[in-house]
């Protein structure tokens, strides 16, 4: 493949990553690492370094929108981005120190772990919420517009310090990975902390460019990140992530989630299939 059709092929392949890594929170990296490796041979030390570069791009062009729409918690994303910074640095130092198959195995049982998480959720969303004092304190709770029903929907967050050890663990699969955490950071809050899948997906978005920004500068040092493929990659990404954030606020949490499940299984698989 010339380098012309690579990079168009980059490209429309980044911008699907970005529209569908917008809307489930997981910043494109999950789609486009798999991508990278399995259909266009990109070495996985350098698809993840492109991921990184492209997750920035993503939580850029996806998270002003939706600020601006009132989805993402900012109290909550603030809480949350110490520990994500801190697993980010140890998980790109990491990185460097493990061979590319066994980092295929690792991401995509990451993936497939995340997708049984959700699958497992609350089937009940008036289920009691727990009381959490950390929470309470930090006032993490929020309300939202919801679009699909045209309402204003109010939510308690709980079990703020599972949070805070769960972003700890994200951020280091994000450095290690190039998947921005959001794969590990949705199920958290959804499951764990109890918001909306849609307010956790806003959210992870708000926080994956300062996850990433974090191990960027390793990755660069090392020399894993190439402009050839990073730029188109980080470009397509961009693209589809503000068509996402369009489109977030109009599907129902049920949908959301369900795109979200079928995705990760899917790649997960495959990126298991390719380290084994």
């Amino acid at each position: 493949m010339g380098p012309l059709a690579f990079t168009l092929v980059a490209f429309g392949a980044s911008a699907g990553a970005g529209l569908l890594g917008s809307l489930l929170g997981l910043g494109g990296g999950a789609i486009i690492v798999p991508f990278l490796t399995l259909v266009l041979g990109v070495d996985i030390r350098i698809a993840i370094g492109a991921s990184i570069i492209a997750v920035i791009a993503t939580s850029s062009g996806a998270a002003a929108a939706y600020v601006r729409d009132g989805l993402s918690n900012i109290r909550v994303a603030m809480f949350l981005e110490v520990a994500t910074v801190i697993g980010a640095l140890a998980g790109a130092f990491v990185a460097g120190l493990i061979s590319g198959r066994i980092l295929s195995i690792i991401f995509g049982t990451v993936l497939i772990f995340s997708a049984v998480g959700m699958l497992r959720a609350r089937q009940n969303g008036d289920d009691p919420i727990p009381p959490d004092r950390l929470s309470d304190r930090l006032e993490l709770h929020g309300s939202f517009h919801d679009g699909s029903i045209d309402e204003i929907v109010h939510y308690r967050v709980t079990r703020a310090p599972f949070g805070f050890v769960a972003m700890c663990v994200a951020g280091s699969l994000s450095g290690l990975l190039g998947i921005g955490g959001g794969a590990f950071k949705v199920p958290a809050m959804d499951i764990g902390m109890r918001m909306p899948t849609k307010v956790s997906t806003a959210t992870s978005n708000f926080m994956m460019g300062a996850t990433a920004a974090a191990s960027a500068g390793v990755y660069f040092v090392r020399g894993d990140i190439v402009p050839f493929i990073a730029a188109p990659v980080a470009l397509g990404v961009l693209v589809g992530a503000l068509v996402g954030a369009r489109v977030l606020p109009r599907l129902n949490n049920t949908a959301v989630k369900a795109l979200f499940v079928v995705a990760l299984t899917v790649i997960g698989v495959q990126m298991i299939a390719t380290g084994s």
